[in-house]
């Protein structure tokens, strides 16, 4: 199953919606400097005036990659009596310009024209609420800062508040091999692709041109801010929470790699606000896997309703924040289900348990460069083998101590690791996960944290570390909902190496943690009274017709080859291909990761990722190969970014871009 694919096994139909739906599959809308945007639209008939307007500005294409998601969901509500609309982001999908950059400036000023234009339509009742999952979650927070009359409420899913302490680029200071590429050249092969002839004309050849040519890498800007600068403080609500002036409805799953933003939505916000988590990956709440999924376009329906007012005020309402307590489960790389029971965090009471207490050594760290490859994903997507395999190669490859669990534990919040630890270099790292072992030896990841050593003190002011002094540091682990039942052990593995999640240091460094101390704090909920979800069975709008032209599949491989010990995680996805009939579009991807390290050489590294998408309908016939590299010696940082474009089988563009950026405590 594909990333922007929709299971339609797993559809709960809901034929009978209150209003039959008319859909715009394109019209412009004008912004400010005068670039047109491409929207699609599904409005319910029989109503001049509408009850609100949900709004989702992505740039993943509304024709194609997004279409079969957004059918079900935006015709969902439509049919219960409010407009909804999919915009493409400008230089994405049929819209004009150029994409400089996530979240950039010109991104939110064009969401407030969007909301402006909406406001001023005939069939607008001037209420606008925001929806969105990771790009369109992150955008609506944004947006929702800047603060614009019309906008009233947003629903907000696997996003974050802090662009530099939770995405793909950085996490706890330290440079995220696994995704600092892949994810840019994600986008770089997907701001490739061209308009349709159908909807913008004879111009999408100059645009599409335009698009390849000067649509940047955006890995080189990455790259170049390795420290919390003003670069990741545009676009981090977290700068100022207050500047949240709406309600806000905030979801995520354990499995996602945004889970901890929920958390401090909900302990930061000061407005109306609701939180969920779930067990699940980064999808949507009514789909998402490990199940249970819930009624999420219930859920949404209901919101809207009661925020779409012209005084908020006056409206009742008391937060809530649900999440969901996951049952230990053998180690698979793949889960349908989770059992586990929800609860009301707000009802609930929680301690917190010291679980190095009774450890009262000095311990060196092992130091193994291919720790790390049996981590599953930063940010499942529900796809197989996203998810950590059995920990036991990882716990034997770093340094392991065990807890026993004496009565069972659930543990439910942020684990907080406050270490003494000292480098035998002035630059390096620290992993440490949690493990729950069972009785049989298998080994599921619990959860797990990291931190650059350099930045302890200040994720923007990073120093050299006193070499061979101690220092303190705390990390925050990832959020989680987990219990450990009575009979099993809960290991803590400590390393210098995480590869690919972390990059790896200059040297091979060597650490020694005093247990003596250090303490790790996990928070836990005891006797508590389980939920019910008000909705627990998901509903959609009749889904788009499609036709499976190619079946997708993935393969995830580890590798070692014994003549260099190097190590190798070989990532190979498949989308497959499909055809959207109403449009007679055919669209598919192919991306090839491979992440290389020589457990001898920490200045091995390197990661390249390449792509082949295809776009097609009835006037077009377009392809885009990408490829993209990363390395590193011990002073910089070498990018290299290729692009090739075909029209009809025929090379029409090619273009390469190269860049060196020096290394910053990374």
């Amino acid at each position: 199953m594909g990333v922007f694919d929709v299971d339609y096994n797993k559809v709960n139909e809901i034929e009978d919606l209150p209003y039959e739906v008319g859909i715009t599959n394109h019209t412009w809308i004008e912004m400010s400097d005068g670039t047109k945007l491409s929207a699609k639209i599904w409005q319910p008939k029989g109503l001049e005036v509408t009850k609100g307007t949900v709004l989702e500005f992505l740039p993943y294409r509304k024709d194609d990659f997004t279409a079969l998601r957004d059918e079900i969901r935006h015709k969902y509500f439509a049919g219960n009596g409010f407009t909804s609309m999919r915009v493409d982001i400008r230089g994405t999908g049929d819209s004009e310009g150029i994409i400089e950059d996530e979240y950039h400036i010109s991104e939110q000023d064009d969401a407030i024209d969007i909301i402006s234009w909406i406001e001023n339509q005939s069939w607008s009742n001037g209420s606008v609420g925001m929806i969105g999952k990771s790009w369109g979650g992150f955008n609506g927070l944004q947006v929702a800062a800047r603060q614009p009359k019309a906008l009233k409420t947003i629903i907000s899913l696997c996003s974050t508040d802090d662009r530099y302490a939770d995405d793909v680029h950085y996490r706890g200071g330290v440079m995220m091999a696994s995704d600092m590429l892949w994810w840019a050249s994600t986008m770089f092969a997907y701001n490739a692709r061209p308009p349709f002839p159908q909807f913008v004309g004879d111009s999408w050849y100059d645009m599409w041109l335009n698009r390849m040519e000067n649509t940047p890498p955006f890995v080189e800007e990455w790259v170049s801010h390795q420290r919390r600068d003003e670069f990741w403080k545009h676009g981090s609500i977290n700068e100022n929470y207050e500047d949240i002036k709406i309600p806000v409805l905030t979801m995520s799953g354990w499995a996602d790699g945004y889970t901890d933003a929920v958390y401090r939505l909900m302990d930061n916000l000061n407005v109306p606000k609701k939180g969920i988590i779930g067990p699940w990956a980064h999808e949507f709440p009514d789909l998402a896997i490990p199940g249970p999924q819930i009624g999420y376009l219930q859920e949404c329906v209901d919101w809207f309703s009661k925020w779409f007012v012209e005084d908020q005020s006056q409206v009742e309402h008391e937060d809530e924040f649900h999440i969901y307590i996951q049952d230990s489960i053998e180690p698979s790389t793949s889960y349908e289900y989770r059992e586990g029971q929800w609860i009301d965090v707000y009802t609930e009471q929680f301690e917190s348990v010291d679980i190095l207490s009774h450890f009262h050594d000095e311990v060196t760290l092992q130091n193994n460069q291919h720790h790390g490859l049996y981590s599953g994903v930063f940010c499942p997507f529900g796809q197989e083998g996203d998810l950590a395999a059995d920990q036991t190669i990882e716990n034997a490859l770093a340094t392991t101590i065990s807890v026993d669990a004496a009565e069972s534990l659930s543990i439910a919040g942020q684990a907080k690791l406050n270490v003494k630890v000292k480098s035998s270099h002035d630059e390096a790292n620290l992993h440490v996960r949690l493990t729950d072992v069972h009785p049989d030896g298998k080994r599921t990841l619990i959860t797990k944290g990291q931190l650059n050593l350099n930045h302890a003190g200040s994720h923007e002011n990073p120093e050299a570390l006193p070499v061979d002094e101690y220092i303190y540091a705390e990390i925050l682990f990832d959020v989680i909902g987990y219990t450990v039942p009575e009979g099993h052990s809960i290991e803590i593995s400590f390393a210098p190496s995480y590869w690919p999640l972390m990059w790896a240091s200059k040297d091979k460094v060597g650490l020694t943690v005093d247990l003596n101390r250090s303490s790790l704090h996990l928070p836990y909920v005891e006797n508590y009274t389980p939920v019910e979800m008000k909705y627990n069975s998901a509903e959609m709008a009749t889904p788009l017709e499609k036709e499976v032209l190619e079946e997708g599949y993935r393969t995830r491989n580890v590798i070692n080859d014994l003549t260099t010990n190097d190590w190798i995680l070989d990532d190979y996805s498949n989308e497959g291909k499909r055809y959207l009939p109403h449009l007679g579009i055919t669209y598919g991807t192919e991306n090839h990761n491979i992440y290389t390290i020589n457990n001898d050489d920490p200045l091995s590294a390197a990661v390249q990722c390449d792509w082949t998408v295809i776009v097609e309908d009835a006037d077009i016939k377009t392809e885009m190969k990408t490829e993209s590299l990363m390395t590193c010696d011990y002073e910089n940082f070498y990018l290299v970014n290729r692009l090739i474009g075909y029209n009809n089988g025929e090379e029409v563009f090619s273009k390469e871009w190269k860049k060196t950026v020096k290394r910053d405590f990374n």
